[in-house]
């Protein structure tokens, strides 16, 4: 019989991220498909908020390892509190967030208890009895159905894939867990981020615009208008709160010694070459739309796109809506109406 945990790891101010919730639904949803218990696994500074939040999910038991040390994101403290963890709670499935705290501590729990770890997992499921995951391979070209024989089995379930879990609240029994070698040998000094209005790419934003290469080219009156470009793709971005996603061309051109958008880097990169988001519509403007950006669209529940070009990529079947206009024209219209 396999024993299901669900593993988090509490935000700074003691809640659960949304991808956390998410990944509490695939354990649910595998530990019904094997007619098994789940019990839950949570580590940080406080995690008695977090557990009370999540009493009336129908786990059978939490496991609670809460120190200071915890606080940050560290792989040595991180690591040790997640080995203990799964140890006392005799998992032999655990499943996780694919957020970058665990996917870089999970590997090392895996390994010091003899398991193994499988990332990015995109489906769970029960099949003849025995646990089953999908996993996507070649930048989302092929997928694979995978099962493991080595136990413990770690799962980091990527976000946008499962609905966040809706417990009712209540108040959880919480066993703690001792952690020997907790101790921290990286100190955090201070944590340097944008100030909210200048992230750019935000995974749980309604809407993905996607600039491409055309931005950045010779427009209708021969001349390229970079920086008004960047002011239109800026300020949509900011006003409607989208996530912004570039092509790959567009973000190399500045090893090209062409003019670029400043706010662009590789982590915008969307498509074969770059990130597969996930959010409910998309807008690809100045995109061939031909191969490498379908791949990354793939899980865009809603695809529009505007080009000049009526017989472009986009418009052979791999969008629901083609507008062919001016993306300048478009983009300095949209942001009338948004602003």
């Amino acid at each position: 019989m396999e024993k299901i945990l669900f593993l988090a790891h509490t935000e700074a101010d003691g809640s659960l991220s949304r991808a956390s919730l998410e990944a509490l639904s695939a354990a649910k949803t595998l530990a019904g498909g094997l007619s098994a218990g789940f019990d839950i696994a949570l580590f940080g500074q406080t995690v008695t908020a977090a557990a009370d939040a999540l009493a009336g999910c129908g786990a059978g038991a939490f496991f609670a390892a809460s120190d200071e040390a915890f606080a940050q994101a560290r792989y040595a403290t991180d690591a040790a509190a997640i080995t203990a963890l799964c140890q006392a709670a005799g998992a032999s499935i655990v499943v996780c967030a694919d957020d970058s705290r665990l996917s870089r501590a999970v590997p090392g729990a895996a390994h010091r208890l003899g398991g193994r770890a499988d990332t990015h997992v995109t489906a769970v499921a029960a099949r003849d009895g025995a646990a089953s995951i999908q996993r996507w391979f070649y930048r989302q070209r092929m997928f694979a159905d995978v099962t493991r024989s080595q136990r413990p089995w770690f799962v980091t379930v990527s976000g946008g894939v499962f609905a966040a879990c809706d417990a009712a609240p209540g108040q959880a029994t919480l066993t703690a867990v001792s952690v020997p070698d907790a101790a921290a040998r990286t100190t955090v000094k201070e944590i340097l981020a944008p100030a909210a209005d200048e992230q750019t790419i935000r995974p749980d934003a309604a809407l993905l615009f996607v600039a491409g290469a055309g931005w950045t080219k010779k427009q209708a009156d021969g001349q390229p208008h970079v920086p008004e470009a960047a002011e239109l793709i800026f300020g949509f971005a900011t006003k409607a709160k989208a996530s912004l996603g570039s092509s790959k061309s567009l973000v190399d051109m500045s090893g090209e010694g062409q003019a670029v958008l400043p706010f662009l880097t590789h982590l915008h990169q969307v498509g074969q070459t770059g990130a597969t988001p996930r959010h409910p519509k998309g807008l690809a403007t100045c995109c061939h739309g031909e191969e490498p950006h379908v791949v990354g669209w793939r899980f865009i529940g809603e695809r529009r796109a505007v080009n000049l070009d009526a017989n472009c990529g986009w418009a052979q079947g791999k969008c629901d809506v083609l507008y062919v206009a001016d993306a300048f024209a478009v983009m300095r219209l949209v942001n009338e109406l948004v602003g």
